[in-house]
């Protein structure tokens, strides 16, 4: 699960500041769902906050006990009551349905083996309410990328971002590609000029394939209805950056 990863939550939010596209989607599809709204893998709370600040009762539930205080954090901050339950993604029973279930940002991807997959889609379906939605985006995977992943540490410029605490923090990240179990295991550097290093943490993330996702999906007893290729909803291609996929229970 990348436990180490995520115990830097506060260092998380400055290197992947959240909102955008991402945001205006999730928030506008709780609105046309109505009703209760669950998060899986909900981190710090970059789309739940501000669903639940539209007045959806919310829940959000993270592997990460890290993580979740943040995010109380930062429900508190902003006024906004959200449910907040530490738990794992592959099996949990909150006694209650959701009219929409999703999963953002890659949270998926932390779950390697298919076995894990089909539980958690299994767990989903038993938590959905009738005529309720499943949403889910991870990214498309591209061969190209994932056969240079090298193992070779190289900085990240876009993940680059000001710690108010240390200054300006640059990212390196190294990574290779382990084929057969389909996960890019890397290891992430976080340092400044006068703190080298000061954090090294694991990330090991899998992917799936365009072909494997319906499979998977449908042995979790649900169906795949439609998938598009980004925020704006373009058709899922070979090109597109996502699979960004609307699901119900089979």
């Amino acid at each position: 699960m990348s436990q180490a990863f995520y115990s830097h939550a506060r260092l998380y939010d400055l290197m992947f500041p959240g909102g955008g596209p991402a945001v205006d989607f999730y928030r506008a599809d709780a609105d046309r769902q109505g009703g209760r709204v669950l998060e899986l893998g909900c981190g710090t709370g970059h789309k739940l906050i501000p669903i639940a600040s539209d007045g959806h009762p919310c829940v959000g539930l993270d592997f990460s006990s890290d993580m979740l205080a943040e995010a109380q954090r930062k429900a508190n901050e902003r006024g906004v009551a959200v449910e907040w339950m530490q738990g794992d993604m592959r099996a949990f029973d909150l006694d209650r349905t959701f009219d929409f279930v999703f999963i953002t940002a890659n949270s998926l991807l932390h779950l390697q083996e298919a076995e894990d997959l089909v539980s958690c889609f299994r767990s989903v379906r038993r938590h959905l309410a009738p005529g309720a939605r499943f949403v889910f985006d991870v990214f498309n995977p591209s061969v190209r990328l994932l056969a240079e992943a090298d193992g070779v540490r190289r900085t990240r410029e876009s993940l680059s971002f000001i710690d108010p605490d240390r200054g300006n923090v640059s990212v390196d990240v190294a990574e290779i590609y382990d084929a057969p179990a389909q996960v890019t295991r890397g290891t992430w550097y976080l340092s400044t000029d006068s703190e080298p290093d000061f954090v090294v943490a694991p990330l090991e993330i899998r992917s799936i394939f365009p072909q494997e996702l319906p499979l998977l999906v449908s042995l979790g007893g649900l169906r795949l209805v439609e998938r598009f290729g980004d925020w704006s909803g373009r058709p899922f291609a070979v090109d597109t950056p996502l699979q960004l996929c609307i699901c119900e229970s089979a």
